[in-house]
């Protein structure tokens, strides 16, 4: 059976003026949509990607030492360290609830492990025993010439704690103990703090240390 003429199916008609039209529009879309792919590909190319280092803010330590040797009453310490480690940051800490105001340096060493500088003229027990977690005293090790104690937890970080030219210097952080030997001597000769040549290599005594 046949279609009657009345029940063939439409075939939409699309004029010539009306086709020109959609094929324009279809063009400028695509030229638009090629447009923006380029300029994307130009930003991509004028800006290549970037590695974690090319992010790193460099932080003047010595500079902002500078400005809070004044409020601090003492020359903060500002070692100079090998190639590879970097601060990531640097700050004086006004006092607080208890009392105690204090330079603060974070260090990355080369080995990317952290190691914080914490120096304060106000430390007080409490304080310290804050800013080395709580740790318990474990050892001593000489850096220097100077008897640091040592303050360790099997699972978790170390310090290092030294009374010097009126201050008190803590350092905490998860590196191994050359990278605290380097950032302990250095901070030591910052500060002016004579050194003993002769006993110079670091020693460690602790029944619970980690090595």
């Amino acid at each position: 059976m046949t279609d009657s003429p009345q029940n063939a199916p439409v075939k939409p008609v699309i004029s010539p003026g009306a086709a020109k039209r959609a094929n324009a529009s279809m063009i400028g879309m695509l030229l638009a949509v090629l447009s923006t792919f380029a300029i994307v590909l130009t930003i991509v190319w004028l800006n290549p990607h970037r590695d974690a280092a090319s992010y790193r803010q460099p932080v003047d330590v010595a500079a902002i030492a500078a400005n809070a040797a004044d409020p601090a009453g003492f020359q903060p310490a500002t070692p100079k360290l090998p190639s590879g480690w970097y601060a990531n940051y640097a700050r004086w800490n006004a006092a607080g609830a208890d009392g105690v105001a204090y330079w603060d340096v974070g260090f990355v060493t080369a080995d990317d492990t952290f190691i914080a500088l914490r120096q304060s003229a106000d430390a007080n027990p409490s304080w310290v025993a804050a800013q080395a977690e709580d740790a318990a005293v474990t050892g001593t090790r000489t850096i220097s010439g100077h008897t640091w104690e040592l303050r360790d937890k099997p699972k978790g970080d170390r310090s290092l704690v030294l009374k010097v030219g009126g201050t008190t210097i803590v350092l905490t952080g998860a590196a191994e103990f050359k990278d605290f030997d380097t950032l302990a001597a250095a901070a030591l000769a910052s500060t002016g703090a004579q050194a003993h040549p002769s006993t110079a290599a670091s020693t460690s005594t602790a029944k619970d240390a980690k090595s």
